[in-house]
């Protein structure tokens, strides 16, 4: 017959094994996913409430948001994501986080996991032919145009660099207006010009056709045919310039027109837009925001999901109704938002050309490690070129040989 201590023995144990069990469990309820945005609090009753709608759907996920200035974006990304606690999912842009996947800092997503976005789009991430993030929205910019002063000149809005080149002497002899004010200096301006003639890369940048493209601004600038501000004007110089009808053309986000709108209604009320300009290749440029995931993050899985979740059809949908971005999801971008407008909004004319634009952007540049410097080096290769202090092609062989340098 077993004695009463025996049972207290037993009893204890399966008290110890059980207590052992729940230490050892993982406390789901403890997951919290730390979730950095660039500069997006003005948009927090939406991401409260998606936040609000993911946590429901999983219980055993806290989503902690944290909105950090866009100016301390890439600094404080770079020390968090190198460290033992970085956050588990952050909004950055294309160029810095693919350096930070040449650093091996970005944890691989899988491609499968991708099939909800634009498929030109996910190529366009790829690094080496991985992906190391999603893509949350994109720009596409349009021209803006002037067409009193298109239709007192008798030509049509330029659609490629060759027919500004054509038109811009008679705008400016019959108006005193320039054709355009390009910012060609301003970030990566000038090698989204480049890549539409498939010579934005170290080995063609100093090629004949490259040479072409440079001298056509050249010409333009030299002939007083294009304002002088060109070297350095930003875009929101040249809107300004716009907006005062010294310029017929631009080439900006539809969220510019809302800035013509209120701040120059009767230069609105002239106002027409088109699609941007192209090149050889006949693709158009774009800008995207993106989210990556650490390597050392401790909630990959659940960042991931929370990141399909953020960029779903019904989140894409309601986020680009309050704001002037295109969608990156392929159902949202076939929903009539982005297909149909009235020939009287400005606005959504610009939105739908901007969506279809993003069926044509392939081929796309590729950034690489040292994309800021770079751009520093061919932005200065054009201040050189137009302001002639040198030959075009001289020039362009010394940045080849300097790109080269920075890509190894």
């Amino acid at each position: 017959m077993l004695g009463k201590n025996f049972y207290i023995v037993i009893v204890s144990a399966i008290i110890l094994i059980t207590g052992v069990f729940f230490a050892c469990k993982p406390r789901l309820e403890n997951d919290e996913v730390v979730f950095w945005t660039l500069q997006m609090n003005d948009f927090a009753p939406y991401i409260n409430k998606v936040i609000s709608e993911f946590e429901k759907e999983n219980p055993e996920v806290h989503i902690k948001w944290v909105d950090v200035p866009f100016s301390e974006g890439e600094k404080r990304t770079l020390a968090s994501v190198l460290s033992d606690n970085p956050p588990d999912l952050v909004n950055l842009n294309p160029d810095f986080s693919a350096t930070l996947a040449h650093k091996g800092a970005l944890y691989e997503i899988p491609y499968e996991s991708t099939r909800q976005f634009n498929k030109e789009i996910m190529d366009s991430l790829k690094t080496n032919g991985k992906v190391y993030s999603i893509p949350w929205y994109a720009t596409s910019a349009v021209t803006i145009y002037n067409k009193e002063i298109a239709n007192k000149v008798g030509i049509t809005v330029p659609t490629n660099y060759t027919q500004v080149a054509q038109y811009a002497k008679i705008v400016k002899s019959k108006t005193g207006a320039y054709i355009m004010l390009p910012n060609i200096t301003e970030n990566d301006t000038m090698l989204k010009i480049l890549n539409k003639y498939g010579v934005a890369s170290s080995e063609l940048i100093n090629s004949e056709k490259s040479v072409e493209i440079f001298d056509l601004f050249k010409y333009l600038y030299s002939n007083n045919l294009i304002p002088k501000e060109t070297v350095t004007v930003t875009l929101q110089e040249a809107l300004e310039k716009y907006m005062s009808g010294s310029v017929m053309s631009i080439g900006a986000g539809a969220n510019f027109l809302n800035m013509v709108k209120e701040n120059a209604p009767t230069t609105y009320a002239k106002t027409d837009v088109a699609p941007q300009l192209t090149g050889e290749l006949g693709q158009n440029d774009f800008s995207l925001m993106n989210f990556v995931i650490p390597l050392r993050a401790k909630h990959k899985e659940h960042a991931l999901k929370f990141a399909l979740f953020l960029t779903n059809n019904e989140n894409q949908l309601e986020l680009a109704k309050m704001t002037n971005i295109l969608a990156v999801n392929e159902q949202t971008l076939k929903n009539e938002f982005y297909t149909k407008y009235d020939k009287d909004d400005l606005m959504a004319k610009s939105r739908v050309i901007s969506a279809n634009q993003l069926n044509k952007i392939t081929p796309s540049y590729r950034t690489s490690k040292n994309q800021k410097e770079i751009n520093n080096i061919i932005n200065n290769a054009v201040q050189e070129i137009l302001l002639d202090k040198s030959d075009t092609k001289s020039i362009l062989d010394k940045v080849s040989k300097e790109w080269k340098m920075l890509e190894n």
